[in-house]
């Protein structure tokens, strides 16, 4: 067989296995046997290595894995991948629906697409000239990890897009949806590690998300992932639902959700989310829920997002899967602000396909209400499918006169007075320096999601407080590695890698030391409202509780919470201590120091598609100026600030006459103003 005969041959046989692929992953419906598309696929790859020059990079032969790379490059995500808000009841998805018809000041029934919800983890991918790109995974939501290498061992994610006469790629598409381990898959996997003698998986889900962040694709290659895809990243030309995009992604070769419906108005919603109960074991993947969209784009825009979740979609949780269980033993946790929790200690039982053994008792309100009691057989749920409960006490079946549980009037870990404030459920431990309390802010502290200082871990963190070795968070970057070395099982390469990984980390965006410090009521998402609307620590150190309630989404609550910490001498030492240790958190204001507050005073709405700016970017410079941003419009709004594809909001602003600038001339309001940095013209 010469050259030409070779790349006609490689052609046919690539445009046929990807054909079977397609059918066989994605359509569930074969034509030839498993050998006979082995032959195929040994026949490519044989061609392949005798003129390796016609080995392309999106040959089927490709799926088989690359060498390790020794870390997850980030990637940028082109929108944010948001998270959505969960209903739990038919009465809260038409509460969700009222909501809807409200802002659209809708009078017939909504649109909504519902599609089951699958119990995986997160993937994007992105296609240039039909050619597989990039893949990530959600991370943070702004910026995920890139695991293309390992994107492209899955099967059912197409390396080319699939194009005909009737429809063609789009020159660019990014689209989302779920990596998920099928359920036929998922017993097979678990077989084949039995077989092995290597550690079973706990359930499909978990196995999914640690095999695609495998650094080894040929790992993930060996591990039967499927993707299906729901999601446009950006906006396509063109397409105008979530019904069409579905169609879409059908024809360009992408496996796409079976249990997907069009339903007019939330009574169909509400049939469809009783349809999965009954259907939810007979689907062949894991499924957690009914996600719930309105099916068109233009009203989806119209109706933006609120914090972290857009406002046109909410996730219908299904009841989750119950299990009875014996409790041996009632244990007491203390936290970093001191909270005592009682945990039950359970005869172990599988839920959901999760061995469980511990659940929280919340407080001492929650076990007398229930009257749990050592020895009770127990009803127990994960809560949200994750955490842990006990749902009720079988009272039946208990025997003996057990005597109902109190919680310690003493710290279980210090012996120091637990007190119970006024107003509040939960009982505290009155010594602040309680190690328990200590280990539970350095662990909190040294979190993926804070300061994500690799290697410090709960046993070790334990024995140096233990040593006193960690009287403040400070104390952290003043460790050395022969203090380290006296440690037990503390290597030297171990002392290394954390050394290193403290040092890394004294780099950190102001958001996440915000939310290291602990900060009663202050978590990830209040953080980056307070780095994005004052700038520095300095600010926020000293912002009064007006200043700081002038921040929309900060309450007074939290507000009040952020005055007392800074207030305390032992708070503003440790702070002191770690910008001494060379802690930096990055300060960057968006206005230059002189610019005018011009919007002093004003409350503005953004709504429509920026071009220019990004919501977020464009919100905090409004906050620099000194305005107020709303996320609806109503007679105390001032100004309305309108990009592409303006809906409800737009008309809303102009029958109550209230100004309206398009992009362009918020542009030049900010200049106008002194705000440096913006796009030119």
């Amino acid at each position: 067989m010469d050259h030409r005969q070779a790349a006609a041959r490689i052609s046919e046989l690539g445009g046929q296995i990807n054909e079977h692929n397609q059918r066989y992953y994605v359509q569930d419906d074969p034509t030839i046997s498993d050998a006979a598309y082995d032959r195929l696929l040994r026949e490519l790859q044989e061609l392949e290595a005798r003129f390796p020059d016609l080995l392309a990079a999106d040959s089927p032969s490709q799926r088989v894995g690359a060498p390790p790379l020794s870390t997850f490059s980030p990637f940028p995500h082109p929108t944010p991948m948001l998270s959505l808000a969960n209903a739990f009841s038919a009465q809260e998805l038409r509460d969700f629906d009222e909501r809807l018809r409200k802002n659209l000041a809708a009078e017939e029934p909504i649109e909504y697409m519902a599609e089951a919800k699958l119990d995986g983890v997160a993937l994007e991918l992105n296609y240039r000239d039909g050619l597989l790109q990039a893949a990530a995974t959600r991370g943070d939501g702004i910026t995920g990890e890139n695991v293309t290498h390992n994107a492209r061992t899955i099967a059912s994610v197409p390396l080319r897009l699939r194009a005909d006469q009737n429809q063609q790629a789009p020159a660019e598409i990014s689209v989302r949806g779920e990596v998920v381990i099928l359920k036929r898959d998922f017993d097979a996997l678990n077989q084949r590690q039995e077989q092995a003698g290597e550690k079973t998986f706990a359930n499909p889900r978990n196995a999914a998300a640690g095999s695609l962040r495998q650094l080894d694709s040929r790992v993930t290659a060996a591990r039967p992932l499927s993707a299906f895809m729901y999601a446009p990243a950006k906006a396509l030309p063109g397409i105008k639902s979530q019904a069409q995009f579905l169609s879409l992604l059908s024809e360009l070769g992408f496996a796409v959700n079976s249990f997907a419906r069009v339903c007019q108005g939330i009574e169909e919603v509400i049939d469809t989310c009783r349809d999965l109960e009954q259907q939810r074991f007979d689907l062949p993947y894991e499924v957690d829920g009914l996600v719930v969209k309105v099916n068109r784009f233009d009203l989806q825009q119209g109706l933006g997002e609120i914090s972290r979740s857009p406002r046109w979609a909410i996730a219908y949780k299904l009841p989750p899967v119950q299990e009875t269980t014996v409790i041996r033993d009632i244990v007491v946790q203390v936290g970093r602000t001191g909270v005592l929790t009682p945990v039950a200690q359970l005869e172990p039982v599988q839920v959901g396909g999760v061995e469980v053994a511990r659940a929280t008792l919340h407080n001492q309100d929650e076990i007398d209400r229930k009257d749990i009691r050592v020895g009770d057989q127990v009803l127990i749920q994960r809560a949200g499918d994750v955490i842990p409960e006990v749902v009720q006490v079988v009272i039946e079946a208990r025997s003996g006169q057990v005597p109902p549980y109190r919680l310690p009037t003493r710290c279980p870990v210090c012996q120091a007075e637990v007190n119970r404030e006024e107003g509040e459920v939960a009982l505290r431990c009155t010594n602040m320096n309680c190690p328990a309390q200590r280990s539970a802010r350095i662990r909190h502290f040294a979190a993926r999601s804070a300061m994500d200082i690799d290697g410090l871990g709960a046993k070790l963190i334990e024995q140096m407080v233990a040593r006193d070795l960690l009287p403040n968070l400070a104390e952290l970057y003043h460790l050395d590695k022969e203090t380290l070395g006296n440690l037990d099982r503390m290597a030297e390469k171990s002392a290394d890698n954390l050394l290193q990984a403290l040092d890394k980390s004294k780099q950190c965006s102001l958001s996440r030391l915000l939310f290291a410090l602990g900060i009663r009521h202050v978590g990830e998402h209040v953080s980056g409202l307070l780095a994005e609307s004052l700038f520095s620590l300095a600010a926020i150190r000293s912002a009064s509780a007006e200043r700081l309630t002038a921040i929309d989404g900060v309450g007074p609550e939290v507000a009040q919470s952020l005055v007392h910490f800074f207030g305390q001498e032992s708070n503003q030492q440790v702070i002191d201590g770690l910008l001494a240790a060379g802690v930096q958190p990055a300060e960057q204001s968006p206005a230059a120091p002189t610019a005018q507050q011009v919007l002093a005073g004003k409350t503005v709405v953004l709504t429509g598609s920026m071009q220019a700016l990004d919501r977020r970017r464009a919100k905090t410079l409004i906050q620099s100026l000194g305005g107020h941003v709303s996320s609806s419009v109503s007679k105390k709004t001032d100004l309305l600030v309108a990009g592409a594809k303006a809906g409800s909001k737009l008309t809303k602003a102009q029958a109550l006459g209230i100004e309206v600038l398009d992009e362009q001339a918020f542009l030049t309001l900010l200049r106008e103003a002194g705000v440096n940095g913006l796009p030119q013209p």
